[in-house]
Order: C-alpha cells, then structure tokens, then sequence
C-alpha cells in the first residue's frame, strides 16, 4: 500500500478516519503528536492551523506516497489556500468527511478542494463505510492484501466505541462514562470485530 499523510485541521475527522481505513473500531482519540500506523501517518489539526508547526507538515510528506487533504462537509470555510497543492512533490487528493452529517454540503467542500489543486475527491464518511474502499482502492499496489475483502465489508457502517463527546450508546447518542467501563466497552467491541473476522473468513471457504 502507499502510505498516504492526512492533513487537515482539527475536528475534520483524520484520526477516525485512520480507524476506518484500517478496520478497526471507531474510538475517539486526541491526536496529540504526528503518528504512523500502518500506511497512515495521522496528524494534529494544530499542525495545519498554525504556521511554525506547518512547516513539519511539509517534512512529513517526504515520508508518504500521496498528501491527504481533508476537509470536513460542515465546514463554513476551507483552510486550504487556491492553488496549495502545486508546492508539494506528491499526489495530493482531496477527502471530504463527514458527508453522512445532515448539515453536510459536499459540492461546496469539492468546490474548495478543486480550487487549492487536488483533482481526485474521495467523500467518505468513517461512520457509515461509504467511500472507505475507493481509497483503499486508490492506495493499493499489485499484492496488498486489504482489511477488507470486498466493497460491501468496506462500506458498511462501523463498530463505534465512543465519539468525541463519550461513549455511543444503542441510540447513537453520546454520554460520559468511566474509563473502566470505556475499557471494557472497547475489548467487547474488538472481540465483536474479531468475531465478524472470522465468520467473514468462514463464509469464503
């Protein structure tokens, strides 16, 4: 797979993100540092908004094959100046977020993305699956294996553990809870996963 480096200021979804990209649970986490996992290198949203740490944005990209912008579809505004992507020596693709949000307006988002140079637009939404395999798609090189075996497992709706606000509970709400009982939340939802894993690998015998 080619490592892709997602940029994009906070609350734009990089992070979950990451999460769906690799298969795992939805589980809100703060990113705190520039991190690699797998083929993914996450980033704060503080990096993009703040102009000393950009530049360690642009010493990142030397590490990935392709530049992710992300801008999230409620956005009143795009962080991304007209033109951005020329100053930088890798593909640079454009991710709209959160298009499954009732206030989402991805033509305006993909308007934004044009203008500042990116000519692929991949609108995804973490939550539901829909777009998750056409960047995997995008990514994969001759012999990657995915985290997923078809279209349909990628773009299905994901396990949500927790959200920015707390856990999610059975009615998509969210509510603060304990850190035990978030633990004990976040391994019954990894064995849940794993369980699906292997009646998936199951079925295609």
């Amino acid at each position: 797979m080619r490592k892709i480096i997602l940029i994009g200021r906070s609350e734009t979804g990089k992070t979950t993100l990451r999460q769906a990209l690799n298969g795992t649970v939805l589980d809100y986490q703060k990113t705190q540092y520039i991190g690699h996992e797998a083929v993914v290198i996450d980033t704060p949203g503080e990096y993009a908004e703040t102009v000393d740490l950009a530049r360690a944005l642009g010493l990142y990209t030397y590490e990935a094959d392709v530049v992710g912008l992300l801008l999230n579809a409620t956005e009143q505004y795009s962080l991304y100046p007209p033109a951005c992507t020329a100053s930088c020596n890798r593909p640079v693709i454009g991710i709209i977020t959160k298009i499954d949000s009732p206030d989402a307006n991805v033509e305006r988002a993909e308007r934004w993305l044009r203008l500042a140079g990116c000519k692929e637009i991949f609108p995804v939404s973490a939550y539901t699956g829909q777009g998750i395999w056409q960047i995997l798609e995008y990514l994969r090189e001759p012999g990657d294996v995915l985290p997923f075996k078809d279209e349909a497992e990628a773009n299905r709706p994901r396990c949500v553990v927790s959200d920015k606000f707390g856990e999610v509970g059975r009615t998509g709400s969210a509510g603060r809870r304990s850190w035990s009982e978030m633990a004990n939340r976040r391994q019954a939802a990894r064995a849940e996963r794993l369980r699906q894993i292997r009646e998936s690998a199951h079925g295609s015998d």
